[in-house]
């Protein structure tokens, strides 16, 4: 017993009762943390250098992660948001809770030149309708409106893939957008909250087409040895996405905030994305592009709304998607 409670005073005065590891608490997207998504490979590579505990919370899709946070305010547990897009970019600002990422004089490898203070793009891609080999897909919005061809899309709402679709309508045909709709409603089998419900719908069978992205049959090609999923290529040009991390300017550990999203355009991060997240990395890494990325479908045209812009043009095309889906 006398051995036991010198022991126990020996570790109670030992240095290495130190305190506890800090934690970093990131809010994500839900297919970020999946099994077969990133999370997992990058909490340990972080975690094998920032002698801290980095926990991630997911909470849906990009939209959701905002809506959280104006529900949380200052308050929030949050140190850095991962998987915000440029779309959310100016909304997110007007929150006043971020802070600046901290980074510059990244040579970014985007298809846009960025030089925004407060937010870090780690990958981006183009949305487009995947379907499976040997489907006639039609090439543009009017030819699927005219056709039999069925699909399941996201909640602009709740969904950064569903909020570039919206913008890339708009994008593509402006006034007309509202028509578009209109005659692409028929086309709808349903609309999920979230990207992974609805590419788990279209893999299930349930419809022929999914809002998804240029670079998701690397995924089936690359992990499954795959070859029977493509991107439908539209002559109106592509919508493009870049996925962003941002600091709280209220978190408790804003240095190991800014180390992380430093971490996310560094080359351990940049190398596991492509294969993970199965999107292009925001800098390439030293190995390139894993093979299997050279068979993906190219768009000829990138659209795009700058970034301030898209909140105004948001609501118009939401009303515009309301409308027509309810008729």
């Amino acid at each position: 017993m006398r051995s036991l409670i010198i022991l126990g005073l020996g570790l109670l005065a030992s240095p290495a009762i130190a305190q506890e590891r800090p934690v970093l608490s990131v809010y994500t997207y839900d297919s970020f943390v999946s099994d077969w998504g990133p999370g997992p490979a990058i909490e340990e590579a972080f975690e094998a250098n920032c002698a801290c505990d980095l926990q991630f919370t997911a909470l849906g899709d990009g939209a959701e992660l905002l809506s959280r946070l104006r529900l949380e305010g200052p308050r929030s547990d949050a140190d850095v948001v991962l998987g915000l897009d440029q779309n959310l970019i100016a909304a997110a600002k007007d929150t006043g809770l971020f802070a600046d990422a901290g980074l510059a004089d990244v040579a970014w490898d985007l298809p846009i030149a960025w030089d925004d203070p407060v937010f870090a793009p780690y990958d981006w891609g183009y949305f487009a309708f995947v379907h499976d080999a040997g489907f006639d897909a039609p090439n543009s919005f009017r030819d699927l409106a005219d056709s039999d061809a069925t699909i399941v899309i996201q909640d602009p709402r709740s969904s950064t893939p569903g909020l570039g679709l919206l913008l890339w309508v708009k994008n593509a045909y402006g006034d007309d957008a509202p028509r578009i709709w209109a005659d692409l409603a028929d086309n709808v089998v349903t609309v999920t909250k979230g990207w992974s419900e609805a590419y788990g719908l279209f893999l299930e069978g349930e419809a022929d087409m999914v809002l998804s992205y240029t670079t998701s049959p690397a995924y089936h090609l690359i992990a499954e040895d795959d070859d029977s999923k493509q991107a439908a290529s539209f002559v109106e040009g592509h919508y493009l996405q870049i996925e962003v991390a941002g600091v709280l300017e209220a978190s408790d550990e804003p240095d190991l905030a800014r180390d992380f999203v430093a971490f996310m355009a560094g080359d351990t991060a940049q190398s596991i994305l492509p294969t993970t997240n199965w999107m292009y990395p925001a800098v390439t890494p030293e190995g390139g592009l894993p093979d299997g990325f050279d068979t993906l479908i190219e768009p000829q045209v990138a659209l795009l709304y700058p970034s301030d812009e898209v909140p105004e043009i948001r609501d118009a095309a939401l009303d515009e998607w309301l409308t027509a889906l309810s008729r």
